[in-house]
């Protein structure tokens, strides 16, 4: 039995004019699904009448499907289930026609897909953007769209691409299917056309808003690190500069800070290259040292939170291993840990035994931040001690000897299998 309209004719025709609102209105750039009731107050809070409600209110015995205003489009949730369905079935007719005469077209029917009236790709293509709006992961459909689009050599074709896989990300933005065709749209751009650094930019800007909108999501923010690969130095630069006050406020989100890392490395990179003369080792040493003091910061401002502490292990740890270990122009090996105790290296376990005195005063033991602050601090100093061996002997200078098993026994009550790796210490 069929939900809502009562015929064939009628259910197609919903799909129809579902089809015929995504082409009339091509900066479409938000889609959502609404329940009925919403639609009167959609209307009053935009102003005006819908644009569409004398096309597809049919008669009086049909609800309201469809909101189109200001670019943003809402579908009725009464009708997504069958209307999923009707556009499913139709897609799959459209994709055994193009299977059936995709040998005989002409390329230049391939080559303008978007502006032909209509071909078997047109179809194609026009079905599967109703079908993935309605089902984001509908695997089919997305390398449907990748045949037909590897045969064009339009960059705008591309671009479009782009543009529809951003508006099925402002209703599913945790899509797998969705992030991953983005990105082999990307490669395809600078496989055929080079990768021009703007479309870098609005992706990393477009993972920002979706990370604003829906919190701690991972496949968006791995698809942002997976950018960095296609980043100059400069914008390296400057992506670590305009995220930095994003991380200041999403603290907890460690996801962001991934990111942070994952540009660092890049610098790292870049930095490494024989004949690079752009970033030398004292850029990378600056950006590295502004990190640690605005980390240090955000640790003493947000009490407690674990994703700044491990933020702390990366650049403690690459710091010792590219700034400190090593004074020469060559990478140290792997597992190489050749520290000389200069005075910069004096400077930086002097403000890390500040930092855990600090972090080990609880003002208030009921506050359980406080309590996590100071595990986290004192796990993280045990970790630094395996790095840096000769902290050990410090610490106890420092602080005693008394102080020092206090923070073992705080550590042995809470993460008993941490204190095991420091037996050999």
């Amino acid at each position: 039995m069929r939900q809502g309209p009562s015929s064939e004719e009628d259910c197609f025709g919903l799909l129809k004019q579902f089809e015929h609102v995504l082409e009339s209105d091509p900066l479409i750039d938000e889609v959502g699904f609404i329940h009925p009731s919403q639609f009167t107050l959609l209307d009053k809070e935009a102003g005006s009448s819908n644009v569409y409600q004398h096309e597809v209110q049919l008669n009086s015995e049909i609800s309201r499907k469809f909101w189109n205003q200001h670019h943003k489009l809402g579908i009725s949730t009464d009708i997504l289930v069958q209307l999923c369905k009707d556009a499913k079935h139709v897609f799959l007719l459209a994709l055994d026609e193009y299977k059936c005469h995709g040998n005989v077209c002409s390329e230049s029917q391939i080559k303008n897909i978007s502006c032909s009236p209509s071909t078997p790709e047109s179809d194609v293509m026009k079905h599967s953007q109703a079908l993935l709006l309605l089902s984001s992961d509908f695997g089919t459909a997305w390398n449907a769209r990748k045949f037909i689009l590897s045969k064009t050599d339009q960059i705008s074709a591309f671009t479009e691409e782009l543009r529809l896989s951003g508006l099925i990300l402002s209703n599913s933005p945790k899509s797998e299917s969705t992030w991953s065709h983005r990105r082999w749209i990307i490669k395809m751009i600078s496989r055929r056309f080079s990768t021009p650094q703007e479309i870098i930019t609005k992706e990393s800007e477009l993972v920002e808003s979706i990370g604003e909108r829906s919190k701690m999501n991972y496949r968006a923010w791995y698809h942002r690190c997976w950018l960095v690969s296609y980043m100059a130095i400069e914008q390296v630069i400057q992506e670590l500069n305009k995220s930095k006050g994003w991380a200041g406020l999403h603290v907890a989100d460690s996801s962001c800070f991934h990111y942070r890392r994952r540009l660092m490395l890049k610098v790292l990179d870049f930095f490494y290259v024989k004949g690079n003369n752009v970033y030398d080792r004292t850029q990378a040493h600056k950006i590295w040292k502004e990190e640690l003091v605005w980390n240090k910061e955000l640790v003493e401002r947000y009490v407690g939170r674990e994703a700044l502490w491990l933020h702390r292990r990366f650049l403690s740890l690459n710091w010792i291993m590219y700034f400190a270990c090593n004074h020469s122009d060559v990478s140290p090996e792997p597992g190489e840990s050749s520290i000389i105790m200069n005075e910069e290296i004096a400077n930086f376990i002097n403000n890390e035994i500040h930092l855990l005195e600090s972090c080990m005063t609880v003002p208030d033991t009921k506050f359980e931040d406080f309590q996590a602050q100071a595990l986290h601090a004192v796990a993280y100093m045990l970790w630094l001690t395996k790095k840096i061996p000769e902290l050990w002997r410090m610490l106890e200078e420092k602080l005693g000897r008394e102080k020092v098993k206090c923070l073992l026994s705080i550590i042995g009550e809470e993460r008993p299998s941490l204190l095991l790796h420091l037996v050999n210490v």
